[in-house]
C-alpha cells in the first residue's frame, strides 16, 4: 500500500471520529478496514483504542485499497488539508483484536437514558473529587477507575442455543466511550436515538446512531504493550 491514497471522504464522519479519539489520547492510532457493501457505496470502518480499555468503531464512506494502521493525528491532519495521501503505516502499534463479526442485540435504550447515566457518573467523580468519599479523600485515578468499572446498566436476555437465560452487566467505561466519541449526537437528538447492547462472541457492545464501543473479554485487558500481536 506504499504510496496509496486514504480513499476516505475529505472531513465529515471520519475527521469527528479522528478528533474525538485524538482529544482522548494524542497518540493513538487507527485502523482502516474495508467492508464489504455490496452494491452500495464504498465504505471503511475505522477503529480505536481508548485509555480506558474500550475498542471503538465507526464506518465512514470512502474506500481504503487495504488493512492498514496509521497515526490518527497524522490522518486528521491530513483530511484537514485537504490530501488523499495514507499517512505512513504503523500496523506494529496496533495490538488489539476485533470482536467476532457477527453480534446479536440483547436490549435497547434510549439514547437520551444512556446520556443522563453518563452525565450522572461525571457528578459523582466531581462531587466525590470535592469532598472525597466517606469524609476521606481519595486519589483522582483510583475514582475515575472505580467509576468505570460501575456497572451502569444489567440487562436480563432469553435463552439462546439451549443456554438458558443470560445476564449482560454494561460497565460505565462503555457508557463513557459513546458519550465522549460523539456517538449519540448531539444533546437535541439524543431523545430520539436508540441504543443496542450487542453481544459478539464474549464481547459486550454499545451500538448508538454513529458509532459502536466494544469491552473485549476480560483477559484481553492484560495484552502486554510491548509485544507484537498479529491482527485478526
Amino acid at each position: 500500500m506504499a504510496g496509496t491514497g486514504h480513499g476516505l471522504a475529505a472531513g465529515g464522519d471520519a475527521a469527528a471520529f479522528l478528533a474525538r479519539l485524538t482529544r482522548l489520547d494524542r497518540a493513538a492510532v487507527v485502523r482502516l478496514r474495508p467492508v464489504p457493501a455490496g452494491d452500495g457505496p464504498a465504505v471503511t470502518a475505522l477503529w480505536g483504542w481508548l485509555p480506558w480499555s474500550v475498542l471503538v468503531t465507526r464506518v465512514v464512506a470512502g474506500a481504503v485499497p487495504g488493512d492498514a494502521t496509521v497515526a490518527a493525528a497524522d490522518l486528521l491532519a491530513e483530511l484537514g488539508r485537504g490530501g488523499g495521501d495514507l499517512p505512513a503505516r504503523c500496523d506494529a502499534r496496533w495490538r488489539w483484536p476485533l470482536p467476532p463479526p457477527a453480534s446479536r442485540v440483547v436490549e435497547t435504550m434510549a439514547g437520551a437514558d444512556v446520556r443522563r447515566v453518563a452525565d450522572a457518573a461525571a457528578g459523582t467523580l466531581r462531587a466525590a473529587s470535592t469532598a472525597g468519599v466517606g469524609g476521606r479523600a481519595v486519589g483522582q485515578r483510583a475514582l475515575r477507575d472505580a467509576l468505570l468499572d460501575h456497572v451502569a446498566v444489567v440487562v436480563e436476555h432469553g435463552p439462546v442455543d439451549g443456554t438458558g437465560p443470560g445476564r449482560v452487566e454494561v460497565p460505565q467505561r462503555l457508557v463513557q466511550a459513546v458519550v465522549r466519541m460523539g456517538f449519540l449526537g448531539t444533546v437535541d437528538t439524543t431523545v430520539e436515538s436508540p441504543v443496542r447492547v450487542r453481544l459478539a462472541g464474549r464481547w459486550i457492545g454499545l451500538a448508538a446512531p454513529f458509532g459502536t464501543a466494544w469491552l473485549p473479554p476480560v483477559q484481553q485487558f492484560a495484552i502486554s504493550p510491548t509485544r507484537h500481536r498479529p491482527k485478526v
